[in-house]
Protein backbone atom coordinates (compact mmCIF):
# COMPACT_ATOMS: atom_id res chain seq x y z
CA UNK A 1 0.00 0.00 0.00
CA UNK A 2 1.06 3.57 -0.63
CA UNK A 3 0.99 6.42 1.89
CA UNK A 4 0.44 9.81 0.23
CA UNK A 5 0.96 13.06 2.15
CA UNK A 6 -0.34 16.41 0.90
CA UNK A 7 1.02 19.15 3.15
CA UNK A 8 -0.67 22.50 2.52
CA UNK A 9 -0.40 25.83 4.28
CA UNK A 10 -3.37 25.12 6.56
CA UNK A 11 -3.87 21.35 6.63
CA UNK A 12 -1.90 18.18 5.97
CA UNK A 13 -3.80 15.27 4.42
CA UNK A 14 -2.66 11.67 4.77
CA UNK A 15 -4.14 8.95 2.57
CA UNK A 16 -3.57 5.25 1.91
CA UNK A 17 -4.02 3.69 -1.54
CA UNK A 18 -4.05 -0.03 -2.20
CA UNK A 19 -1.86 -1.54 -4.91
CA UNK A 20 -4.57 -1.06 -7.51
CA UNK A 21 -4.86 2.67 -6.87
CA UNK A 22 -8.05 2.53 -4.79
CA UNK A 23 -8.24 5.08 -1.99
CA UNK A 24 -8.62 3.11 1.23
CA UNK A 25 -8.81 5.97 3.73
CA UNK A 26 -7.74 9.58 4.26
CA UNK A 27 -7.28 11.82 7.29
CA UNK A 28 -6.78 15.57 7.73
CA UNK A 29 -4.87 17.43 10.45
CA UNK A 30 -3.98 21.05 11.06
CA UNK A 31 -0.51 21.78 9.72
CA UNK A 32 1.99 22.99 12.29
CA UNK A 33 5.74 23.07 11.64
CA UNK A 34 6.33 22.41 15.36
CA UNK A 35 4.76 18.96 15.18
CA UNK A 36 7.28 16.15 15.30
CA UNK A 37 7.44 12.87 13.43
CA UNK A 38 6.41 11.08 16.63
CA UNK A 39 3.30 13.23 17.04
CA UNK A 40 2.26 12.55 13.47
CA UNK A 41 3.19 8.88 13.81
CA UNK A 42 1.17 8.16 16.94
CA UNK A 43 -1.89 10.00 15.62
CA UNK A 44 -1.74 8.40 12.19
CA UNK A 45 -1.07 4.89 13.51
CA UNK A 46 -4.19 5.02 15.66
CA UNK A 47 -6.37 6.21 12.80
CA UNK A 48 -5.00 3.53 10.48
CA UNK A 49 -5.79 0.87 13.07
CA UNK A 50 -9.40 2.04 13.19
CA UNK A 51 -9.56 1.49 9.41
CA UNK A 52 -8.01 -1.98 9.66
CA UNK A 53 -4.74 -0.90 8.03
CA UNK A 54 -1.46 -2.16 9.50
CA UNK A 55 1.67 -0.05 9.45
CA UNK A 56 3.69 -2.87 7.94
CA UNK A 57 1.34 -2.94 4.94
CA UNK A 58 2.74 0.41 3.80
CA UNK A 59 5.40 -0.29 1.19
CA UNK A 60 5.93 3.20 -0.21
CA UNK A 61 5.26 6.87 0.42
CA UNK A 62 5.22 10.18 -1.45
CA UNK A 63 5.10 13.71 -0.07
CA UNK A 64 3.91 16.95 -1.66
CA UNK A 65 4.47 19.99 0.51
CA UNK A 66 4.24 23.74 0.04
CA UNK A 67 5.67 24.19 3.55
CA UNK A 68 9.40 23.35 3.39
CA UNK A 69 9.81 23.45 7.17
CA UNK A 70 7.52 20.44 7.70
CA UNK A 71 9.17 18.13 5.15
CA UNK A 72 11.83 16.86 7.57
CA UNK A 73 9.21 15.71 10.10
CA UNK A 74 7.14 14.05 7.38
CA UNK A 75 10.15 12.23 5.93
CA UNK A 76 11.14 11.10 9.42
CA UNK A 77 7.59 9.86 9.96
CA UNK A 78 7.80 7.66 6.85
CA UNK A 79 11.20 6.24 7.74
CA UNK A 80 10.62 5.70 11.46
CA UNK A 81 7.05 4.45 11.52
CA UNK A 82 6.66 2.82 8.09
CA UNK A 83 10.26 1.86 7.22
CA UNK A 84 10.07 3.49 3.77
CA UNK A 85 12.06 6.30 2.21
CA UNK A 86 9.47 8.64 0.67
CA UNK A 87 9.59 10.31 -2.70
CA UNK A 88 9.32 14.10 -2.35
CA UNK A 89 7.58 15.83 -5.24
CA UNK A 90 9.82 18.62 -6.45
CA UNK A 91 13.07 16.76 -5.76
CA UNK A 92 15.36 16.32 -8.81
CA UNK A 93 14.93 12.54 -8.79
CA UNK A 94 11.11 12.67 -9.06
CA UNK A 95 9.66 12.92 -12.56
CA UNK A 96 6.05 14.20 -12.59
CA UNK A 97 5.67 13.33 -16.27
CA UNK A 98 4.82 16.82 -17.52
CA UNK A 99 6.41 20.09 -18.50
CA UNK A 100 6.06 23.13 -16.26
CA UNK A 101 5.71 26.04 -18.66
CA UNK A 102 6.55 28.82 -16.20
CA UNK A 103 9.32 31.41 -16.34
CA UNK A 104 10.75 29.71 -13.24
CA UNK A 105 9.46 26.10 -13.18
CA UNK A 106 10.67 25.53 -9.60
CA UNK A 107 8.04 28.03 -8.42
CA UNK A 108 5.19 25.63 -9.19
CA UNK A 109 3.64 24.30 -6.00
CA UNK A 110 3.80 20.53 -5.54
CA UNK A 111 0.05 20.34 -4.98
CA UNK A 112 -0.60 22.17 -8.27
CA UNK A 113 1.63 19.69 -10.13
CA UNK A 114 -0.20 16.74 -8.57
CA UNK A 115 -3.54 18.31 -9.49
CA UNK A 116 -2.39 18.75 -13.09
CA UNK A 117 -1.29 15.12 -13.39
CA UNK A 118 -4.53 13.69 -12.01
CA UNK A 119 -6.84 16.09 -13.84
CA UNK A 120 -5.29 15.45 -17.23
CA UNK A 121 -5.23 11.68 -16.70
CA UNK A 122 -8.91 11.68 -15.70
CA UNK A 123 -10.50 14.34 -17.88
CA UNK A 124 -8.04 15.17 -20.64
CA UNK A 125 -7.10 18.68 -21.68
CA UNK A 126 -7.21 21.54 -22.04
CA UNK A 127 -8.73 22.28 -18.66
CA UNK A 128 -8.66 24.50 -15.59
CA UNK A 129 -8.17 23.06 -12.12
CA UNK A 130 -9.85 25.25 -9.52
CA UNK A 131 -8.48 24.46 -6.06
CA UNK A 132 -10.10 25.96 -2.96
CA UNK A 133 -7.37 25.94 -0.33
CA UNK A 134 -5.63 28.57 1.76
CA UNK A 135 -5.29 30.27 -1.61
CA UNK A 136 -7.76 29.84 -4.44
CA UNK A 137 -5.76 28.70 -7.46
CA UNK A 138 -6.67 28.40 -11.12
CA UNK A 139 -4.27 26.00 -12.85
CA UNK A 140 -4.24 25.85 -16.65
CA UNK A 141 -3.48 22.47 -18.22
CA UNK A 142 -2.86 22.42 -21.96
CA UNK A 143 -3.88 19.77 -24.47
CA UNK A 144 -0.65 17.80 -23.88
CA UNK A 145 -1.09 17.70 -20.11
CA UNK A 146 1.51 20.36 -19.29
CA UNK A 147 1.15 22.90 -16.50
CA UNK A 148 0.78 26.16 -18.42
CA UNK A 149 0.45 28.57 -15.49
CA UNK A 150 -2.59 30.11 -13.88
CA UNK A 151 -3.88 32.51 -11.25
CA UNK A 152 -3.59 32.69 -7.47
CA UNK A 153 -6.13 34.57 -5.35
CA UNK A 154 -6.49 34.78 -1.56
CA UNK A 155 -8.60 31.94 -0.20
CA UNK A 156 -12.07 32.88 0.92
CA UNK A 157 -11.41 32.14 4.61
CA UNK A 158 -8.20 34.15 4.43
CA UNK A 159 -10.16 37.06 2.98
CA UNK A 160 -12.76 36.85 5.74
CA UNK A 161 -10.05 36.82 8.40
CA UNK A 162 -8.26 39.79 6.83
CA UNK A 163 -11.52 41.74 6.72
CA UNK A 164 -12.17 41.01 10.40
CA UNK A 165 -8.61 41.92 11.44
CA UNK A 166 -8.47 45.16 9.45
CA UNK A 167 -11.88 46.59 10.34
CA UNK A 168 -12.57 46.93 14.06
CA UNK A 169 -16.36 46.89 13.80
CA UNK A 170 -16.68 43.98 11.36
CA UNK A 171 -17.24 40.59 13.04
CA UNK A 172 -15.73 37.27 12.06
CA UNK A 173 -18.37 35.27 10.14
CA UNK A 174 -18.64 31.76 8.74
CA UNK A 175 -18.74 31.33 5.00
CA UNK A 176 -22.10 30.22 3.67
CA UNK A 177 -24.44 31.31 0.88
CA UNK A 178 -26.61 34.14 2.18
CA UNK A 179 -30.38 34.10 1.84
CA UNK A 180 -30.28 37.29 -0.27
CA UNK A 181 -27.73 39.45 -2.00
CA UNK A 182 -28.72 42.72 -0.32
CA UNK A 183 -27.75 42.32 3.32
CA UNK A 184 -30.01 43.97 5.88
CA UNK A 185 -27.38 43.79 8.66
CA UNK A 186 -23.60 43.74 8.94
CA UNK A 187 -23.22 39.95 9.07
CA UNK A 188 -25.54 39.48 6.13
CA UNK A 189 -23.71 42.13 4.13
CA UNK A 190 -20.32 40.50 4.78
CA UNK A 191 -21.60 37.05 3.88
CA UNK A 192 -23.12 38.34 0.67
CA UNK A 193 -20.13 40.40 -0.37
CA UNK A 194 -17.59 37.67 0.25
CA UNK A 195 -19.61 34.71 -1.03
CA UNK A 196 -21.03 36.30 -4.19
CA UNK A 197 -17.78 38.15 -4.68
CA UNK A 198 -16.01 34.79 -4.87
CA UNK A 199 -18.60 33.39 -7.26
CA UNK A 200 -17.93 36.42 -9.44
CA UNK A 201 -14.18 35.90 -9.09
CA UNK A 202 -14.49 32.26 -10.19
CA UNK A 203 -16.70 33.02 -13.17
CA UNK A 204 -14.74 36.09 -14.23
CA UNK A 205 -11.30 34.50 -14.11
CA UNK A 206 -12.44 31.29 -15.84
CA UNK A 207 -13.94 33.32 -18.68
CA UNK A 208 -10.82 35.46 -19.03
CA UNK A 209 -8.58 32.37 -19.08
CA UNK A 210 -10.70 30.83 -21.83
CA UNK A 211 -10.54 34.03 -23.89
CA UNK A 212 -6.76 34.25 -23.51
CA UNK A 213 -6.27 30.53 -24.13
CA UNK A 214 -8.45 30.76 -27.21
CA UNK A 215 -10.96 27.98 -26.64
CA UNK A 216 -13.49 26.63 -24.10
CA UNK A 217 -11.98 24.56 -21.30
CA UNK A 218 -13.25 21.97 -18.86
CA UNK A 219 -13.25 23.12 -15.24
CA UNK A 220 -12.41 20.70 -12.43
CA UNK A 221 -12.85 21.79 -8.81
CA UNK A 222 -11.15 20.39 -5.73
CA UNK A 223 -10.40 21.52 -2.18
CA UNK A 224 -12.44 21.94 0.96
CA UNK A 225 -14.99 24.50 -0.26
CA UNK A 226 -15.32 23.19 -3.81
CA UNK A 227 -18.65 21.47 -3.14
CA UNK A 228 -20.16 24.66 -1.71
CA UNK A 229 -19.30 26.79 -4.73
CA UNK A 230 -20.15 24.03 -7.17
CA UNK A 231 -23.80 24.46 -6.16
CA UNK A 232 -23.79 28.15 -7.06
CA UNK A 233 -22.06 28.33 -10.44
CA UNK A 234 -22.57 26.32 -13.61
CA UNK A 235 -18.98 26.72 -14.81
CA UNK A 236 -17.67 23.72 -12.84
CA UNK A 237 -18.11 20.48 -14.78
CA UNK A 238 -16.35 18.07 -12.42
CA UNK A 239 -16.10 18.01 -8.62
CA UNK A 240 -13.10 15.90 -7.55
CA UNK A 241 -12.19 16.10 -3.85
CA UNK A 242 -9.40 13.48 -4.07
CA UNK A 243 -7.64 15.00 -7.08
CA UNK A 244 -4.36 15.92 -5.37
CA UNK A 245 -4.02 12.58 -3.60
CA UNK A 246 -4.73 10.67 -6.80
CA UNK A 247 -2.11 12.73 -8.62
CA UNK A 248 0.45 11.76 -5.99
CA UNK A 249 -0.40 8.09 -6.46
CA UNK A 250 0.03 8.43 -10.23
CA UNK A 251 3.38 10.20 -9.87
CA UNK A 252 4.60 7.52 -7.48
CA UNK A 253 3.58 4.80 -9.93
CA UNK A 254 5.39 6.56 -12.74
CA UNK A 255 8.62 6.76 -10.75
CA UNK A 256 8.65 3.26 -9.29
CA UNK A 257 7.12 0.96 -11.93
CA UNK A 258 9.31 -0.16 -14.81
Amino acid sequence: MLLTIDSGNTNVVFAVFDDGGKLRASWRAANDTRRTADEFGIWLSQLMTLEGIKREEITGAIIASVVPAIVYSLRSLCVRYFKVEPLVLGAPNVDPGLKVLLDNPEEAGADRIANTVAAFATYGGPLIVLDFGTATTFDVVDGEGNFAGGCIAPGINLSLEALHMAAAKLPRVAIEPPAKVIGSNTVGAIKSGVFWGYVGLIEGIVKRIEIEFGQPMKVVATGGLAALFNRHTNLIQHLDPDLTLRGLWQIYERNTRS
